[in-house]
């Protein structure tokens, strides 16, 4: 079936894809944010505007759509860059997703989420992208998102509302890696109402290594005995296992479910992309 913006999600069904049928919806397209490792910018570059007639295209999309899938926004841009404030797309795209009778899934590093809860509720949850809670390192490697401190903030305010997970995503060798700083994060994470955590390393393509290892030089080294893995640099799967361990046994411990996104190691959750959190009774029958 063709659509207008809505796209089925891993289209080209993936081995490492362990994600529910879905549906991916970008109401804006590229992303203000800036992350170094954005794997995004080898396809569509550094451009960023929002999608022009989105919203009623996305209608007339809705009409034809299966109800029995989640809408996932967004899965290769940011649904909330600061001028979301002004146009409302995605505001708009959330409207049209309830009136229609669909499951929605949040991906954002944003916080305008908060503003959208009253929408969200009841027929979604958010998952929110918190690589470190160092100020300083999330400057680096995302010059354009609000503060992760900003985000952890605005969970706090919404997760007694909506259901809220987190992608701790991705971890980088060397750099956001630490044991105690994982930890640590987890804590905060839990406390402040987060309930499924998903992770994976730093799955590198040449555009965005070449931004990692200008600001992180010992990457250069490391991703020489990386494998490449459809279109992607795998690290060997003994030292990815051993840099997602941490927050496996750490968000197990303290009681949140856990996935690895194209990995290709088994977890505990009921899914990798936190649609599980989608509250059921408002699931299609």
């Amino acid at each position: 079936m063709r659509f207008e913006v809505l796209r089925e999600f891993d289209p080209w069904n993936g081995p490492l894809c362990t994600c529910p049928r879905k549906y991916s919806l970008q109401p804006y397209t590229g992303c203000p944010f800036s992350c170094l490792y954005c794997y995004a910018t080898s396809y569509i570059g550094k451009k960023f505007y929002p999608k022009k007639n989105f919203l009623e295209r996305l209608e007339c999309d809705l009409r034809k759509a299966d109800r029995s899938k989640v809408i996932n926004v967004s899965t290769s841009s940011d649904p909330y860059p600061p001028i979301e404030e002004r146009l409302e797309l995605t505001r708009g795209a959330l409207k049209l997703i309830r009136d229609y009778g669909f499951k929605v899934l949040i991906t954002t590093k944003g916080v305008l989420f908060e503003r959208d809860a009253d929408l969200i509720e009841g027929i979604g949850a958010i998952m929110v992208t918190i690589t470190t809670l160092d100020e300083e390192l999330a400057r680096v490697m995302e010059p354009g998102a609000p503060s992760p401190l900003e985000r952890l903030e605005a969970i706090k305010r919404v997760s007694h509302r909506v259901p809220v997970g987190v992608r701790i995503d991705p971890v980088v060798p060397g750099v956001n890696d630490s044991e105690d700083d994982i930890k640590e994060m987890l804590k905060l994470l839990k406390n402040a109402g987060v309930k499924h955590v998903t992770t994976s390393t730093y799955k590198a393509k040449p555009d965005n290594l070449k931004r990692m290892t200008k600001a992180f030089p010992h990457l250069k080294e490391l991703y020489k005995s990386a494998v490449k893995v459809g279109g992607y640099l795998y690290l060997p799967e003994e030292l990815r296992r051993e840099l997602l361990r941490p927050v496996a046994e750490g968000a197990k411990r303290l009681g949140m479910s856990y996935a690895f996104c194209r990995e290709g190691f088994p977890f505990e959750a009921p899914s990798c992309d936190g649609s599980h959190l989608i509250p059921s009774k408002h699931l299609p029958s």
